[in-house]
């Protein structure tokens, strides 16, 4: 018994793991999976993502004006030539009794023919002789410095201060623009997920459509072949089922469509197989703790907590700090400023500790704009229209978002509704056609009949999952609606437009996303 189930357990294990090396097995893919995945290929997160590092450095950029300003610096001049080495040439030639530093000395003897000397020298060779110009570090072949340079802004009319309120305003801006895009994300898998999961469900319809004209040719065929049926009948049956080919084949393009924007949405390999396994209609299904990771009132309509109205928000405060700072320009400047430096002039190549100078200063500057022949209230200008023109697109975002959540409220009860009409419709609908099928064979009916009651079953089965798809979408969007961009047009919508259940399919996006511009 124990050798029987070791067989069995070994073979369920080779089965895995020839399935897992088979590259030809579907990839498994639930909703949450899908997510999940797309998460971490996603273009517009990463992008949304580096807008808020980048604000993050501005930010840091303006908040620099408030702390002091320390540089180091380091160099050494190699001199090759000198203007003054025309002075050490001349230096060399002066007598050595020249070079000696004079000293009167009154009680020597002979303090006369000195005192001679000395003048002598003066007069011939200049300050030079005897002056120690020789040891000054003119000319010097190596020169090193080492410095230390400190500025402090003490007053600058609020132009910091202003600048920093915009940078805050626009890093905030940057952070709600990537919950946005990734609630935006989230939205966009889970349409691309109902529309794969709703071609299929389409494909399926039209697959068995096809087999049950099929069947009715048969049957027509074999009535015809004893007589029981006319020529006109046969034609029918044989054109009904010609006819819906071609819907199947839409229908499999469709399907290949949807799963090709799928794909691009998780930068998966288009030609990788996936099996999605979250069944179509199935409410426990809705990415919960996603939309909890987004937002903290999960189908909120209040326009104050939408994405965009903040965005706007924070985009007026941005230029309200920008007119502050353009008004400080107009005031003066004031820095205080340190310069601090080690300084050796060796006639070696390396200084020695002996041969360190120092120089140290200290400053304080004023800046004061006299005339700027406009410039300053040109910026001005600018300043006060980019707020006025902020806060007419705060009042214009708030007012869209007012109408957004309506139409997303109405698109929700509109689905609600229709999934609650269509409730046991396909069953009554493939009920009435299995009688309609029956009453044909047994020839009680007409293949009219038989027509009508099929395409009613497949107008039922089509509406049914459409609708399951719409109130899916519905309900993650009202959800993640206090996030979201404005004016999303959902993708991959797939309905059925004629009573014989053609379908339209078309794919793209269109979605006006929100963002803070502080120039």
């Amino acid at each position: 018994m124990r050798g029987v189930l070791f067989a069995v357990a070994l073979a369920g294990i080779s089965g895995a793991r020839l399935a897992a090396q088979d590259p030809s097995a579907p990839r498994t893919l639930s909703l949450e999976d899908a997510i999940g995945q797309a998460k971490g290929a996603s273009e517009n997160v990463g992008i949304a993502r580096a807008a808020v590092e980048r604000a993050e450095g501005q930010r840091r950029q303006a908040r620099s004006g408030y702390f002091p300003q320390l540089t180091g610096s380091a160099t050494y001049t190699r001199t090759l030539e000198s203007q003054f080495d025309i002075a050490r040439d001349a230096v060399a030639q002066i007598p050595g009794r020249c070079l000696m530093p004079f000293t009167a000395q009154p009680a020597a003897v002979g303090r006369l023919d000195s005192l001679e000397a000395a003048v002598e020298c003066v007069s011939r060779f200049g300050a030079a002789s005897g002056g120690g110009l020789e040891n000054l570090p003119f000319g010097r072949p190596n020169a090193y410095n080492f410095g230390l340079s400190l500025s402090q802004r003490l007053f600058d009319g609020g132009r910091t201060a202003g600048q920093s309120r915009a940078a805050g305003a626009s890093l905030r801006g940057a952070e709600i623009g990537l919950t946005a895009a990734q609630a935006q994300l989230v939205l966009d898998v889970t349409q691309a997920y109902y529309d794969a999961l709703l071609a299929d469900r389409l494909v399926a319809i039209a697959e068995a459509t096809l087999d049950q004209a099929d069947t009715t040719l048969v049957q027509t065929q074999l009535a015809r072949d004893v007589g029981n049926t006319s020529e006109f009948d046969l034609l029918r049956a044989r054109v009904t089922r010609d006819n819906q080919r071609p819907v199947l084949i839409r229908r499999r393009a469709e399907r290949d469509i949807a799963y090709v924007r799928f794909k691009q949405l998780l930068n998966l390999p288009q030609v990788a197989p996936v099996a999605l396994t979250t069944p179509l209609g199935d409410t426990a299904a809705a990415p919960l703790q996603v939309i909890a990771s987004l937002t903290d009132a999960p189908g909120d309509t209040t326009p104050e907590l939408r994405a965009p109205v903040r965005q706007a928000a924070e985009n007026v405060d941005a230029q309200r700090g920008l007119v502050g700072a353009a008004r400080g320009e107009r005031w003066p400047s004031l820095t205080v400023s340190s310069s601090f430096a080690q300084l050796a002039y060796p006639t070696d190549a390396f200084p020695g500790s002996d041969d360190f100078l120092t120089d140290w200063t200290v400053g304080v500057g004023l800046s004061v704009p006299l005339f700027t022949g406009g410039r300053l209230g040109g910026a001005a200008g600018v300043a006060r229209s980019n707020l006025r023109d902020a806060e007419l697109r705060l009042q214009q975002t708030r007012e869209a978002a007012q109408v957004d959540a309506r139409n997303t409220v109405l698109s929700l009860e509109a689905a609600v509704a229709a999934v609650e009409a269509s409730a046991g419709t396909v069953e009554q609908a493939q009920r009435a056609y299995e009688i309609a099928e029956l009453r044909y064979r047994e020839g009680l009916s007409t293949q009219t009949e038989l027509l009508e009651s099929r395409l009613q079953l497949q107008q039922a089965q089509a509406n049914r999952a459409r609708d399951a798809r719409d109130l899916e979408v519905a309900r993650i969007r009202l959800a993640l609606l206090p996030v979201l961009p404005l004016g999303v047009t959902t993708f991959g919508t797939v309905q059925t437009t004629s009573p014989a259940g053609a379908a339209v399919f078309g794919t793209g996006v269109e979605a006006v996303q929100a963002g803070v511009t502080v120039p």
